[in-house]
């Protein structure tokens, strides 16, 4: 995957699709300050290249019954590269993990759980997350609302 060298119009783009994935491509162009058809050649070599990695819809979890939000802190008994790789295959199948970072320091990972109710939660971190191999413990802290919520990096827009 070669990667192109980002100029200023290249960013415009990063920063305004990141903002709305749903932007048409005339729109982005204008912003950009170039016509429609350099622009779709500058999204598809920013794909092609890595900058752009997919699109998505945010989903309202609430809306969708999903109440409750966990933050569970992992420790395994080893770090072995196999022991942390094996973990981080295990929770690629568990749909109600929705994100999680390895880490450096005390906890091996930080995982975000969505769940319908505080009972299946329970059920997962019993049945499923303590019952995983080389799983050493577990802390977990519910999160009661989000105060910030913004995917993505800061795209540097130079002088505007």
């Amino acid at each position: 995957m070669q990667r192109v060298k980002l100029d200023d119009i290249d960013r415009r783009i990063l920063h305004d699709l990141q903002e709305n994935g749903r932007i048409t491509n005339v729109e982005l162009a204008k912003n950009a300050g170039i016509s429609a058809p350099p622009c779709l050649r500058r999204v598809r070599a920013l794909e092609l290249s890595g900058y752009i990695e997919g699109y998505h819809a945010q989903l309202n979890s609430e809306n969708l019954g999903f109440g409750v939000t966990v933050f569970a802190l992992v420790g395994l008994h080893s770090q072995a590269e196999a022991d942390l790789s094996a973990f981080e295959e295990k929770v690629q199948h568990w749909d109600m993990v929705r994100e999680c970072y390895m880490l450096a320091g005390e906890n091996d990972f930080i995982l975000k759980v969505v769940a319908k109710d505080w009972d299946s939660y329970q059920h997962f971190l019993t049945h499923e997350l303590t019952a995983a191999p080389n799983v050493e413990h577990v802390k977990t802290s519910l999160g009661i609302r989000v105060s910030k919520f913004l995917p993505g990096v800061p795209v540097d827009l130079g002088q505007e």
